[in-house]
Order: C-alpha cells, then structure tokens, then sequence
C-alpha cells in the first residue's frame, strides 16, 4: 500500500520469540528488538552506546513458526517491516502511543555469527509423521522427526507443532564484540 512507512531495523533480540495460533489457526510470533547506536567518541577515545530503541515486532504464518523455532534470545537480526502507531489508555486511563513493527522479513545478521540454513518443503510447511523429505538442494534424503505432539501432556494442545530444540551455536575463538579499528 502506498503512504506506509517501511522501516529496517538491525538489532539484537530482547527475548524468544512467543509463538501465538489464532483461533482460525494462523501462527503469529511476537518479539522485541534492541537497537542501540555506537559512536565514536574522538576524545575518549572510546565507543559510546546512545539512546536505545526497543521495537515490539509481529510476524505471521510459516515465517512465524520459522521464526520461533530459529531465533533466541540475544542473536542479531535483521527485520524489515511497515511501521504501525497503536494508541491506548492505560489502566490509569492515560492515553499512550507505541509503535511496532509488521514484519515483512527477518533473518540473522551474518556480521558477528555464522547459520547453517535448512530450507523448508516446497509447500512451506512442515514434514509430518517422520517421512523423508528430499534436500532442496539436490543433497541425500534426510529423515524428519515428527514435531505434532499426540498427546496434551507437554502443556499444549493436542496436534500442536512444537519446535525442534537445538543447540546454541558456539562462539568462534577470538570472538569480541568490539569492532576492528
């Protein structure tokens, strides 16, 4: 549409990802993030962090599942979006504003980590029931695990897709936060 303000934001995660179903059964995954500028302050000859900017974020669908079965806490990503103002009255009944962000893309910055990629079946769902699906890029055959959960007792609903848990990546030797200069 015209006249929306697309924004692309690069920051770290302030949270997991909450992963949400409407009642018609749409994946929605909320996350916040941080955004904090560095500067180069010549006469401390050191950087400076600015004034932070903390985003609430929304992503839907297949993206969304994605989203909360790869990204954690703490990982720099990069998210491009339409910018929305929302304003309500709080339990005090005063009127606030918040801005958020409907995500269009998200993916993790490359800067300071590396990703190993796993693409998703042609339709853009999962693979159920633990059959082997074809590597998209022409790889051997690789067996999924089933992720629908048969029964309640995980504290979600029966049929729910849980995401598959995997391990933090670990840091590279040499690893800093600092940059090169």
């Amino acid at each position: 549409m015209s006249g929306e303000t697309i924004i692309t934001v690069v920051g770290n995660l302030v949270d997991d990802p909450e992963l949400r179903f409407t009642p018609a059964g749409a994946a929605v995954a909320k996350f916040r993030v941080a955004s904090t500028p560095r500067i180069f302050n010549k006469t401390t000859n050191a950087w400076e962090d600015g004034e932070g900017l903390f985003l609430t974020c929304s992503v839907w669908r297949q993206q969304a599942e994605n989203a909360a079965e790869t990204l954690t806490r703490g990982m720099r990503v990069i998210v491009q979006g339409r910018l929305k103002q929302r304003s309500y009255e709080d339990r005090e009944q005063v009127k606030r504003t918040v801005y958020e962000v409907d995500v269009e893309e998200v993916g993790l910055s490359l800067a300071r980590a590396s990703a190993k990629v796993t693409k998703n079946p042609a339709g853009g769902g999962q693979q159920q029931g633990g059959q082997a699906a074809a590597d998209p890029w022409g790889g051997a055959t690789a067996a999924r695990p089933n992720p629908v959960v048969q029964g309640s007792d995980h504290g979600v609903a029966a049929g729910a897709v849980i995401p598959a848990q995997r391990p933090a990546p670990a840091q590279p030797a040499g690893y800093s936060d600092e940059p090169p200069f």
